[in-house]
């Protein structure tokens, strides 16, 4: 690096992270001590060393740019007959409409005759904790065969089985690739598991009761100590043959089984044996996978066609590696790989996350809501950027006015992020715009924004950057002060730009900026650090260097 962009230079530069010796946490050039003994800058002074500091406005948070994986045509959850075509398809609709209802009739009667029978099992009984009485589970005969008889009623008139179910001393666990919700309904019937499920199924009518019968293992994917409380149950019931096997759905969501989408490591935690099991539903004319298809218009297809095939393969259990220490991820993959080599399809890195994004597009009206998936299962493991995050950032790019195509111009990606033109902002776009386009992606916007959040540096950056911003001390910041702290890298700001950018950081409405505000929008925004970077290197070198240290300790 050259001596005039000495100020270009990272806090911590990456070999000084890597390293055990001292560390010089920042880089200043000695002919020039007395800008950095005192306070005594200009505006012109640093207008032109905002003209010297390199293309890369993150320089200082060791950030030097990032990759962006081109985008996957693979859609795993459209449904490939979204509409009903051909003359064929049509008359058979018609024929079987009398049929439909029919079927509708013996779908309703046996959901209630189900539920009576399970609120009779359910009766009096207080210890959820412990296996099911044998007298309870008998009465459960009945649903079950209320479940096969549901399963007629929706045109599944007989199901063909390859293989059987593993003993359950041998196998505890059984996971199945998940592509509709006819499965549940057919494992219920087949081998009554414990399932896990989530959270929000309880409240289902008849269903939730129904679930609760086989002793459900409710989990909250959000949260960390639900995902923790659910493996210990895994654990403890797939170690009792007290209680019967228990069911798992590891792609947690879904499909529409021509892929296989990243499995979540539930069920190979505990390392248990494990059954993969292999649903299939072969069809010409109607996709029975639920996909993107509303549920009332999967049911009346599946109830106007003359049959509907399915198909279920027990294939061989797969037990975890005792002559090497074989971690949960490596267990998943294996099982995974067997579950897909079976479907002859791919695997891909896509999770509920895409999920979740690919509706949020869907309610702002994209045409092509598919643009919006990222491969979240990738993205996590790389970033250790949440779902919920992520999905945060979307809102945030599909406030930007993305075109049909799915990007954004630098117009719009300035206006949600209230920067006004100049050569910083300019660099921010520049920094996302990793193709140099003139036009960015959500992928692109995604990764940038999670690539400067995870930075190391971040967190102490953020605070850092609010204490330089709160020149009095008095632990928030006024309009005036943040107009102060930005003079210096956006110059010519007017009253009605530094407000609207102030209401920005001011999440609480309160009409100061105090700490959890500063940091809270910074974390919604992690791109806009680069508005602090100069300040970050202007004052405060002795908290920088202590921060700084701490950070590497």
């Amino acid at each position: 690096m050259s001596d005039q962009n000495h100020l270009s230079a990272p806090l911590l530069s990456s070999s000084q992270r890597h390293s055990n010796g001292p560390h010089t946490i920042l880089t200043i050039d000695p002919s020039q001590p007395s800008n950095y003994s005192n306070n005594n800058y200009n505006q012109e002074d640093w207008s032109l060393n905002l003209e010297l500091q390199e293309e890369n406005p993150y320089g200082f948070l060791g950030a030097h740019g990032f990759e962006v994986p081109g985008p996957t045509t693979i859609d795993p959850f459209k449904n490939n007959t979204p509409r009903i075509e051909g003359v064929y398809e049509w008359v058979k609709i018609l024929v079987c409409l009398p049929i439909a209802v029919l079927r509708l009739v013996l779908f309703g009667l046996c959901l209630m005759v189900g539920y009576v029978t399970t609120v009779l099992a359910l009766c009096g009984w207080e210890d959820k904790d412990n296996p099911m009485p044998k007298w309870r589970s008998r009465i459960m005969w009945v649903t079950r065969f209320c479940t096969r008889c549901i399963l007629f009623s929706f045109g599944y008139h007989w199901i063909r089985r390859k293989g059987r179910p593993a003993p359950r001393e041998i196998a505890p666990i059984v996971v199945s690739n998940h592509v509709s919700y006819i499965e549940p309904i057919f494992f219920f019937y087949e081998l009554f598991p414990t399932i896990v499920a989530s959270e929000s199924h309880d409240s289902m009518p008849f269903v939730g009761t129904i679930i609760r019968a086989m002793q459900v293992i409710y989990v909250n994917r959000f949260s960390h100590s639900s995902r923790k409380n659910a493996v210990n149950e895994i654990k403890r019931k797939a170690s009792s043959d007290q209680f019967p096997r228990v069911l798992l759905f590891p792609e947690g969501t879904t499909t529409n089984g021509r892929v296989i989408i990243s499995f979540q490591l539930g069920a190979f935690i505990p390392g248990y044996p494990i059954q993969p099991v292999v649903v299939r539903y072969p069809h010409v004319h109607f996709d029975q996978s639920w996909g993107d298809m509303s549920l009332a218009k999967l049911m009346f297809r599946m109830f106007t066609q003359f049959h509907n095939f399915m198909e279920v393969e027990y294939l061989p259990v797969v037990s975890p590696v005792e002559t090497m220490k074989e971690n949960a991820v490596q267990f998943g993959q294996r099982t995974s790989h067997a579950i897909a080599t079976a479907l002859n399809v791919v695997q891909t890195s896509h999770s509920y996350g895409d999920v979740l994004l690919l509706t949020k597009a869907s309610e702002f009206n994209q045409d092509k809501p598919s643009l919006y998936m990222v491969e979240m299962a990738w993205v996590e493991s790389s970033f250790h950027l949440s779902t919920l995050e992520a999905v945060d950032l979307l809102d945030i790019f599909l406030s930007m006015n993305p075109d049909s195509s799915g990007h954004v111009t630098i117009h719009d990606f300035l206006r949600v992020l209230r920067l006004k033109p100049c050569a910083l902002s300019e660099k921010i776009f520049q920094f996302v715009d990793v193709q140099r386009t003139g036009k960015i992606t959500f992928k692109q916007f995604l990764l940038g924004s999670a690539y400067i959040l995870k930075q190391p540096l971040f967190r102490h950056s953020c605070e850092l950057a609010f204490v330089t911003c709160d020149v009095k001390g008095a632990n928030y910041i006024s309009e005036q002060e943040l107009r102060d702290s930005l003079a210096w890298v956006m110059p010519d700001l007017d009253v009605d730009e530094i407000h609207w950018l102030f209401t920005m950081f001011d999440i609480d409405g309160d009409r100061r900026i105090s700490k959890d505000d500063f940091t809270t929008c910074l974390r919604r925004n992690p791109l806009l650090i680069a508005l602090f970077s100069l300040h970050l290197l202007r004052r405060d070198l002795p908290l920088a260097e202590h921060v700084m240290a701490e950070e590497m300790a």
